[in-house]
């Protein structure tokens, strides 16, 4: 079975998006490179775990991170799954295989304070603003992925229904609510972004000032430029919006179901990683409240 027919399963089958499928297909084939020259293997077939184990001596020799060696073994177990599933492989080589270990990368949330100072910026009544002090509202005011804001047409923005249809991972379409003071800056931004000379009718919500679709560079920028003048975290990324939105709503008393579902997870094992903060919370009001605790 051909790498084109894994692609084309991990494309149109499993809706996985063209960046992902690449970075599995550059795995792959960096391994089948390692087969040849190191065991004359051309058949990825032909592998054995043992094949796979030096590999991995190889990339840790090599200086990669545990987290980017799981990544790349995972690529190469994904095919031998699907190999397996269309009986082209009887068993996958890495049918018993553990991860190595990788320590868990504790993500800083801005606190509450940091978000309402950027928010409370003066911000003058021009595209270039307007559209920045959008992009920091939607992200933290709807937990969004800093690709789904990219991606964000303007027919996914409903202010009658106060909502916005985001498209996730895997093609998987979510609603979310719009807070009041955001359909007000949405409106705003929509008076100014009429105006835009270069404009074209492009379908995508938020655009450069050039009339083109916004990119992933320029959404670190603004996050990253309005939040140095308010935190001294390390890490001011559209990722830790997103993590401050998931971590405010469970230190505010929401339920883990339904910021599962407002973040777009599959699973509540991915939402419960933004739980530690909730429970630093919990603790606080545990210690202040319970008889036996000391002052």
């Amino acid at each position: 079975m051909s790498l084109k027919a894994f692609k084309d399963y991990l494309l149109l089958e499993k809706k996985y998006s063209v960046h992902t499928v690449l970075a599995y297909s550059r795995d792959i084939e960096v391994f089948q490179k390692f087969l040849k020259s190191q065991f004359g293997i051309k058949d990825l077939k032909k592998t054995s775990y043992v094949n796979i184990r030096n590999w991995i001596t190889v990339l840790v020799d090599e200086g990669l991170s545990n987290r980017s060696i799981n990544r790349k073994i995972s690529s190469i177990k994904a095919y031998f799954k699907f190999l397996v599933k269309v009986q082209d492989l009887e068993l996958s080589p890495l049918s018993k295989h553990r991860s190595l270990k990788v320590r868990k990368k504790i993500q800083i949330p801005f606190s509450e304070d940091e978000i309402k100072s950027v928010l409370s910026f003066d911000y003058e009544i021009n595209f270039i603003t307007i559209r920045n002090k959008l992009i920091i509202e939607l992200l933290y005011s709807t937990g969004i992925r800093r690709s789904e804001l990219i991606n964000l047409k303007l027919h996914d923005v409903d202010l009658n229904q106060s909502q916005i249809k985001v498209l996730g991972k895997r093609n998987r379409e979510r609603y979310v609510p719009l807070l009041k003071n955001v359909q007000d800056t949405i409106a705003l931004y929509l008076s100014l972004r009429k105006k835009l000379n270069s404009i074209l009718n492009n379908k995508y919500f938020i655009l450069t000032n050039k009339g083109k679709k916004i990119y992933s560079n320029l959404v670190y920028r603004v996050v990253n430029n309005y939040f140095e003048n308010v935190s001294s975290k390390v890490k001011r990324s559209p990722h830790i919006l997103r993590h401050s939105f998931a971590t405010h709503l469970l230190n505010n008393g929401a339920d883990l179901n339904s910021v599962k579902e407002l973040l777009g997870h599959s699973s509540l094992a991915s939402t419960q990683i933004y739980t530690h903060n909730n429970i630093s919370e919990l603790k606080k009001i545990y210690n202040k409240s319970h008889p036996r605790a000391v002052d």
